[in-house]
C-alpha cells in the first residue's frame, strides 16, 4: 500500500521544499514527518544528497522509541520505520538529525498490505524558531561520556538534532519548531567556520530552504507558511572565528560593525514577526562574555520590550565541547522557564 507523501492525514513541519508535492525535501534539522497508521509494516524510501565528508542518518521515534538509521551517501535508502508480526495501532515520526552537509528527498511511503493511516497527531498551538549555530542542531549531543569535555573524533554519528536544546526546549513547552541551524556557522559572510574558506553567515541563509550551494542552489523561504509566537537568536558563539575582535578590540571598527548588522538581522526578523517575542542568546560552551556583552547592547538600543537577552547559569564557562544530552536539557530547561514568564500572546 503506497501512500502518497501529499496526504493529509500525514504531518509535516519545518522548513520543507514542496517543489514536488509528491516528494518533499527536508534541509534543515529537526525537520519532520508525523503520522499514525494500523498495520504491521511501514517502510519510507529517502533520497540522500550528501555534500561533506559525514556519514549521514535519519532519526526517528517510532511508538516512544527513538533510533536512526544511515543513509547512502548519495542515492536512495528504504529505511524499515515498522515491521512486527501482528497488526497493531503505530505512531511514527521521522525527522532529519543533522544540518545541512545532506539533504534528504521522501520519495516514497509503503505499509504493509491491509494497513490504514489514521487521523494525524494534533498540531501544537505554540510555535518557536530557533536561528543558531551547531548546538542549536544537536551536533555531537550524544557523545554522552564526553560531557564537560572536547569533543570525541566522528563522523556525525553522535549528531542528533532530537538532543538540541532547540528542540528539547520546544518539547518542554509543548512546541512545535522549525529548527533554522547550521553548524560552524556565524552572523556574517567570511566569518564562521560554515564552508570556510567561502564561509556563509545566517544572515545569507536565514530566509532560505536551500543554503548550502556545495549541495544544491539556494531556495527562498516563504514566511507566510509558519508564524512563531517566538523567536531564539542563538548566535555570537562562531564570530570570533578567525578573529575574536569583539574580545580584542571591542570599540573597534569590527566590532562596531557586528553590533550593527546584529541589530539589523534582528530587526529584519521583527519585519517579518511584527508580534513575536524575541529572545537573544549564546549558549554554556566556553567563548569570551564579549559577545554576550555586545548581544546584550544591541538588544538595549533597540527598545523593544520584545526584544530581550537571555543569558544561562553557565554561559560561556559550561563546556569546551558540545553540549551533549544532560547540559542540552540544562540549557533547554532554563531557556523553557524564561520563555513561559514572558507570557508569550497565544501561549496561554
Amino acid at each position: 500500500m503506497i501512500v502518497p507523501l501529499d496526504d493529509k492525514r500525514l504531518k509535516f513541519s519545518g522548513r520543507i521544499d514542496w517543489t514536488n508535492a509528491k516528494k518533499p525535501e527536508f534541509v534543515f534539522p529537526a525537520t519532520s514527518l508525523h503520522f499514525r497508521f494500523y498495520g504491521k509494516k511501514a517502510v519510507l524510501t529517502v533520497g540522500n544528497r550528501g555534500g561533506s565528508g559525514w556519514r549521514y542518518y535519519a532519526g526517528m521515534v517510532v511508538d516512544g522509541e527513538q533510533s536512526c538509521r544511515e543513509l547512502f551517501y548519495q542515492g536512495r535508502t528504504r529505511v524499515v520505520l515498522v515491521d512486527e508480526p501482528e497488526e497493531k495501532e503505530h505512531d511514527v515520526l521521522f525527522f532529519k538529525r543533522m544540518d545541512s552537509c545532506h539533504e534528504m528527498i521522501l520519495e516514497e511511503l509503503e505499509l504493509s498490505p491491509g494497513s490504514r493511516l489514521l487521523e494525524p497527531p494534533g498540531r501544537q498551538k505554540r510555535r518557536l524558531e530557533f536561528y543558531g549555530d551547531s548546538v542549536s542542531a544537536g551536533e555531537v549531543s550524544e557523545a554522552v561520556g564526553y560531557a564537560g569535555k572536547e569533543d570525541p573524533e566522528h563522523k556525525g554519528e553522535f549528531t542528533n538534532s532530537w538532543y538540541s536544546f532547540a528542540w528539547m526546549t520546544a518539547r518542554k513547552l509543548k512546541a512545535e519548531i522549525h529548527d533554522v541551524a547550521q553548524g560552524g556557522i556565524a552572523l556574517l559572510d567570511y566569518t564562521g567556520w560554515f564552508r570556510e574558506p567561502n564561509q556563509t553567515g545566517m544572515e545569507s541563509v536565514w530566509d532560505k530552504i536551500h543554503y548550502n550551494p556545495d549541495i544544491s542552489a539556494p531556495t527562498q523561504w516563504d514566511f507566510s507558511k509558519y508564524v512563531p509566537q517566538a523567536v531564539v537568536v542563538a548566535l555570537g558563539q562562531n564570530d570570533s572565528h578567525p578573529l575574536n575582535y569583539m574580545k580584542e578590540d571591542y570599540e573597534g571598527e569590527k566590532a562596531a560593525l557586528w553590533r550593527k548588522r546584529y541589530e539589523e538581522f534582528l530587526k529584519k526578523i521583527r519585519g517579518k514577526y511584527p508580534r513575536a517575542h524575541i529572545v537573544c542568546c549564546t549558549t554554556i560552551l566556553i567563548h569570551d562574555l564579549a559577545w554576550d556583552k555586545a548581544i546584550d547592547e544591541v538588544c538595549r538600543r533597540m527598545g523593544d520590550d520584545r526584544v530581550t537577552h537571555y543569558m544561562f547559569r553557565r554561559n560561556g564557562t559550561g563546556t569546551p565541547g558540545h553540549p551533549r544530552i544532560t547540559e542540552a536539557d540544562e540549557m533547554a530547561g532554563e531557556l523553557a522557564d524564561y520563555l513561559d514568564s514572558l507570557h508569550i500572546e497565544g501561549w496561554d
